[in-house]
């Protein structure tokens, strides 16, 4: 079993800046991604990194504003998020998986998520 635990996320203002984190147990390499699920809506993949960090892949309503990376010498990924806007508020889970993919079912483990709130 791998365990995921997110931390950071909070409240901001539109157009600022967060970043969350999230630190994995084990030494097994995993495709790293964060997901998003606001209330009344199905989670949403935003962003995934590959095992050693040479190839990210973003939802498009976020390229140009997020981005993830990953320290496989800690066993953490984390996502900075600027530019943000309302739209972005949501519970921000990262999961782990051995394959690259946007879709949630594809991961195999998951984190208990985080909230991120953006007030305008």
């Amino acid at each position: 079993q791998v365990q995921l635990v997110e931390s950071g996320g909070g409240l901001v203002e539109a157009g600022g800046s967060l970043r969350v984190s999230c630190a994995a147990s084990g030494r097994s390499m995993y495709v790293m991604g964060w997901f998003r699920q606001a209330p009344g809506k199905e989670r949403e993949f935003v962003a995934a990194v590959s095992r050693y960090g040479g190839s990210t892949y973003y939802a498009d309503s976020v390229k140009s504003r997020f981005t993830i990376f990953r320290d496989n010498a800690k066993n953490t990924v984390s996502l900075q998020m600027n530019s943000l806007k309302s739209e972005d508020t949501a519970v921000y889970y990262c999961a782990a998986s051995r394959e690259l993919s946007s879709s949630p079912v594809e991961y195999e483990y998951w984190g208990q998520g985080i909230q991120v709130t953006v007030s305008s």
